[in-house]
């Protein structure tokens, strides 16, 4: 059963400079209990994909198309004091910088006993205790300590847990973590990791993890939806995208170290095109080496290939042998 399903999804920003198409009309389901890879360069739209589904969306950014249903309500019709029941509860978000997420003014605990507060309307002692099983859920040390103590006074591994805390703090259904292990040595960075898959698993939490990085979307993801310039590229199972993938998504993959293979490894050529006036055709083909002037000329549709495995290419069939 597919808890969101994103359909035609456009998000424009309207700047002095012009209209951003930062997402031009993206498809995609998740299903219940999943874990979905959200996969492409910065610039590909992942995290406005997130914004618009929570529709916070910042200035001058606006949701100009599309349907977005969350468990078959069309949440693009809500008021906002409805929107208001969405966020944390139903739908939440980890964002990708902790300490710019948390307030330096305020002590962890008040940060977050207020959303308790707010949303259940419990006394603060309450709230408390919940604030404290979150921060014990996460693997805090010392959770009741943390709740006196400022931002400041943790690590970067230790305020994206309080973060992660923060998230779940309301039981959301469906939790966004976006590029979480940024700016995260990488010790730091395979605990975070590990510390959401085993929530995963155990509160049978839907997760859609927003990253560039294929080696953690290969670890986590059961499902991943390709982006690329405010397009969806491909949509498969890992499995598929590693047998058969789009042009892009092979260049994802090469540009990747393996501890299994020594090869050399392969940038992409050129940058995420302007999204001011993106290029005609399939986006990626200023980049791609298979392009010829269908892929200059025509919008590639996205098409399912068999198996659900949904691809956005001219090419794609002559290219796997099809």
């Amino acid at each position: 059963m597919d808890l969101l399903q994103v359909n035609d999804l456009k998000t424009y920003f309207f700047t002095e400079a012009g209209v951003v198409k930062a997402v031009d009309g993206i498809t995609f389901n998740v299903e219940k209990g999943c874990t979905v890879g959200l996969v492409g360069e910065s610039g590909s739209g992942k995290s406005v994909t997130a914004q618009s589904v929570l529709r916070i969306v910042p200035r001058p950014g606006k949701i100009i198309g599309g349907k977005i249903f969350f468990n078959g309500e069309d949440i693009l019709s809500k008021k906002e004091d409805e929107m208001r029941s969405y966020r944390g509860k139903k739908i939440s978000l980890i964002f990708q910088d902790p300490t710019s997420s948390l307030n330096p003014v305020f002590t962890i605990g008040s940060q977050l006993t207020e959303i308790v507060s707010q949303h259940k309307g419990v006394k603060k002692s309450d709230a408390a205790e919940e604030v404290i099983k979150a921060l014990s859920l996460v693997r805090l040390p010392d959770p009741e300590e943390a709740l006196n103590r400022y931002p400041h006074q943790f690590s970067g591994g230790m305020k994206q847990r309080i973060c992660i805390a923060r998230a779940l703090l309301l039981n959301p259904e469906l939790l966004f973590a976006d590029e979480p292990t940024t700016n995260l040595d990488v010790t730091i960075q395979a605990q975070i990791i590990n510390l959401l898959m085993e929530l995963q698993k155990n509160i049978g939490l839907t997760l859609v993890m927003i990253t560039h990085d294929m080696g953690i979307v290969t670890q986590m993801c059961k499902c991943v939806v390709v982006l690329y310039a405010g397009n969806v590229m491909e949509i498969g199972s890992i499995e598929q995208i590693f047998q058969m993938p789009h042009p892009y998504t092979e260049a994802l993959l090469k540009a990747v170290p393996r501890l299994d293979q020594t090869r050399k490894l392969v940038s992409i050529p050129g940058n995420i095109p302007n999204l001011i006036n993106p290029p005609s055709g399939c986006r990626f083909h200023p980049r791609c080496q298979y392009a010829i002037d269908r892929c200059k000329d025509e919008i590639p549709p996205l098409i399912d290939v068999g198996d659900g495995h949904m691809i956005s290419c001219h090419r794609w069939r002559e290219l796997n042998g099809g």
